[in-house]
């Protein structure tokens, strides 16, 4: 394998297109501005064109993602500061890269009063703050805590009892338990309850329903911002506009801009702000078919559309039936498009009762005044709100492809029932003014949605959970080839620049680990005959969460020979997984009332299948099936590096991984092991357990972009389809330049263990384009008509190019 590097210093490195990208976790204490620019020669070695860097501003103390900003005016000294983050970009640019920043202008972190300069002056001050109007807060006298902030933070009926006054500082401040809070001026000279009385805020239980700021989600440790606000917008984008300005970076994602009051809006000013030539990518999740806003001046999202497509056409639909049926014997319900449908009404209008109180209160009561109905009844109101809410199928209606939505939605809910008649006029009438109530609208049916669907419904459903991914729909059991080309034909040419995914520090599952359980789809029944078998020999905790779990130890069992039990780290991973799974559920357990005795159980049974035979079978059937596993894996990796858009890798993905949800997808990545394989590759790679033949693909894959920018960005998508008994069986594409002949060639092996039990390839052919066409993986060349056998003689996938 022959490094190819190139140099790019001055000017010319500042107009290095983006090709593709490369996701770190930067962390304090495992990868920080020096450790990137340490691995920047590893990743100009790979094929990178930009590093794609996680927040980079000011964070919570021992912050292990950085999306729990404390000073947004600041870049983190505990990465590196100013001076660490000018160093990386120096560094890059001298290798023809660049970087791209994540920002989160949603929402600070005040989970510690005393590390938010913002937050720590609101609660001493009150209204009177220069920053008051910086929080989204409910100062109105109904709010349930006396017109102050109501802040959850109290865990139990004796915690106020635990007030003190810590006098150890400059200023006197109230302590609860690690916890401080701030005493105005002139209030201090009292016993502590009394002070507390006196104070701007006031401390309320976390299970109350009150809440005084609007928060992310459910995170009451994360206050959502004003960006709405000019003087808002400047103070926390100064850092931006300086990158900007000094040309450190080449662009930005943009954290869930959903959760702010009119995104479009906010878009156009952060357009404006860093320029028409930087990359703008959006974190959206885009409901099933969907269309991403073209009137926004966006460059595109960050991938769980392509993400969806990519896995989806992996899967085997004729496994959907048997699947279906197995979740039916374990859960009671088949996970199924009706089972999907049923519920994800009840749980958003659940979750509207209970986790979003404080939201959908703030909504109805903005919604009596924009429609001037205060003496509308408010149960009445709320009702009916919530049901409009829970039946929104997209994050929020105000992009311009959604206009009438809303009007649907309302119409179906009045027909569903005439008893909500009145109080859907009111709700009519206030979002009609298009002032608060809107905004509200907006902003709580986002959060419902994630909470239901994300954050619990992908944690009950049980038919194939690599289905169950951010912006996937469960209930479509996989693509088609055709779906699958149109997808792309379209990304081609509506959104060219927009980033494409396979893993993210948000997937619940890594991409290996998502491709060998959709493996399943082709062999149901064996895994339903196993399953049966497995649950005889150590009985689950219950049906659902022992179908759950199975397939999610599937996915990430080791396939390198190892017992489990050896494997470093292993077990504890499952059981945190696990812990988290069945609590986000909420079936059996949950975060606010968590069932230690099922929790126990789950525990118990997790140890008996990986001590006992059940753990051995498990990992035969793993080892049987991974050449097929790791050939879906391939596929799809090579499926996504060479489409429509920007391919992103996520750390440490050019290997096998074994991923699950955060924080198991945030561990710290060997580089060094990664550098000296890189190195070391000599000649095309065995599939086997060390992942390298991943590696190789990633880095000629990526190479090749380089190498020919044009016909990858903005080039051509042309699908190829094969001919024969298997054709069904090939993925193919074709690239090239516009108005000129394709120049490359992607072919990737679908289904193979249905194309195994078929005897392989026989005669199915591709018919490729004019000319001679070498694969860049294994140095094959090929002309005419190829004969599918002989091109996936050595690996199941070709890149080939003419």
């Amino acid at each position: 394998m022959t490094v190819s590097i190139e140099h790019h210093t001055g000017p010319i490195a500042r107009q290095t297109p983006v090709r593709s990208t490369y996701r770190l976790q930067l962390r304090p204490d495992a990868l920080t501005f020096a450790d990137a620019r340490a691995i920047a020669e590893y990743l100009q070695q790979l094929g990178i064109s930009h590093l794609y860097l996680s927040p980079v501003l000011t964070a919570a103390r021992g912050s292990t993602h950085g999306y729990d900003i404390i000073d947004p005016t600041t870049v983190s000294a505990a990465l590196g500061g100013p001076a660490g983050l000018k160093a990386l970009s120096d560094e890059v640019r001298s290798r023809g890269m660049g970087l791209i920043v994540d920002i989160v202008p949603n929402h600070v972190s005040v989970a510690d009063p005393r590390q938010n300069p913002w937050w720590w002056d609101v609660l001493r001050n009150g209204k009177e703050s220069q920053y008051a109007k910086f929080f989204d807060l409910d100062w109105s006298p109904g709010n349930g805590a006396g017109g102050r902030i109501a802040l959850p933070v109290l865990a139990g009926e004796n915690d106020p009892a635990a007030l003190s006054v810590d006098r150890t500082g400059p200023e006197p401040m109230l302590a609860l338990h690690d916890l401080r809070f701030p005493i105005a001026p002139g209030t201090e000279g009292d016993n502590a309850l009394r002070i507390h009385d006196k104070q701007h805020y006031r401390l309320v239980n976390w299970k109350s329903g009150l809440c005084g700021y609007r928060r992310y989600f459910t995170v009451g440790g994360l206050a959502a911002l004003r960006q709405e606000d000019p003087a808002v917008f400047e103070a926390t984008h100064r850092e931006l506009a300086a990158w900007c300005e000094h040309d450190l970076i080449d662009g930005v994602r943009v954290d869930h801009p959903d959760g702010l009051t009119r995104p479009a809006d906010y878009l156009q000013r952060l357009r404006k702000l860093i320029g028409p030539r930087r990359l703008l990518l959006v974190e959206k999740v885009l409901s099933d078919r969907e269309p991403l806003d073209a009137t926004l001046p966006i460059d595109g999202t960050t991938g769980y559309d392509a993400l969806a497509d990519l896995g989806g056409v992996l899967i085997d639909p004729d496994g959907e039936k048997q699947l279906t049926e197995l979740s039916r014997q374990f859960t009671g319900h088949g996970s199924d498009r009706a089972w999907f449908t049923e519920n994800e009404h009840r749980i958003k209008r659940a979750v509207a009762e209970t986790m979003l109180v404080p939201e959908v209160r703030r909504l109805v009561a903005a919604v009596k005044r924009d429609a001037r109905a205060d003496a509308f009844d408010t149960m009445a109101l709320t009702n009916a709100t919530i049901e409009v809410l829970s039946f929104m199928p997209v994050y929020r209606t105000d992009y311009a492809p959604l206009a009438g939505m809303i009007g649907a939605v309302v119409a179906e809910v009045a027909r569903r029932n005439s008893e909500l008649t009145a109080p859907l006029q009111v709700l009519v009438t206030a979002l009609s003014v298009n002032g608060e109530a809107t905004t509200r609208f907006h902003q709580v049916g986002g959060a419902i949605t994630a909470k239901a669907v994300e954050d619990t419904m992908f944690y009950r459903a049980a038919r194939l959970v690599s289905l169950q991914e951010m912006g996937a729909d469960p209930m479509r059991f996989g693509r088609s080839l055709i779906e699958f080309h149109l997808a792309n034909a379209a990304r081609a040419t509506r959104w060219p620049a927009t980033m494409t995914t396979l893993s993210t520090h948000d997937t619940k599952r890594g991409e290996d680990v998502r491709a060998r359980i959709g493996m399943l789809s082709q062999v149901p029944d064996i895994w339903a005959r196993g399953v049966s078998a497995w649950n005889e020999i150590a009985p689950g905790p219950d049906g659902s969460t022992t179908l759950f779990l199975l397939q999610n130890m599937f996915g990430v069992w080791p396939a390198d020979g190892r017992t489990a039990a050896t494997v470093p780290g292993f077990r504890e991973r499952i059981h945190r997984f696990a812990e988290k799974a069945v609590r986000e559920a909420g079936t059996q357990s949950s975060w606010e009332e968590p069932d230690t005795e099922f929790e126990t159980a789950v525990h118990r049974w997790i140890d008996a299948v990986i001590d006992g035979p059940v753990g051995a079978e498990l990992g035969e059937f793993v080892t049987d099936l991974a050449s097929h596993a790791w050939s879906d894996s391939l596929a799809q990796k090579l499926l996504q590096l060479c489409g429509p858009g920007v391919p992103d890798i996520y750390q440490g993905c050019e290997l096998w991984e074994d991923a699950l949800v955060d924080p198991d997808n945030r561990r710290p990545v060997d580089f060094t092991h990664r550098t000296l394989l890189l190195q070391s590759l000599t000649g095309t790679p065995e599939l086997d357990p060390t992942g390298a033949v991943k590696m190789w693909i990633v880095a000629y894959a990526l190479w090749l972009r380089r190498e020919r920018p044009d016909c990858f960005v903005g080039g051509t998508y042309t699908p190829l389809f094969a001919s024969g008994d298997h054709a069904n069986h090939l993925i193919s594409y074709a690239r090239g330049r516009v108005g000129e002949n394709p120049e490359v060639i992607v072919a990737a092996t679908r289904h193979s263990i249905r194309l195994d039990e078929a005897g392989g390839w026989a005669d199915t052919v591709l018919d490729l384009p004019q000319g001679h066409w070498t694969d860049r993986l294994t140095g094959h060349t090929f002309s005419g008509r190829a004969r599918l056998e002989k091109l996936f003689a050595r690996l199941p996938v070709a890149l080939l190019v003419r």
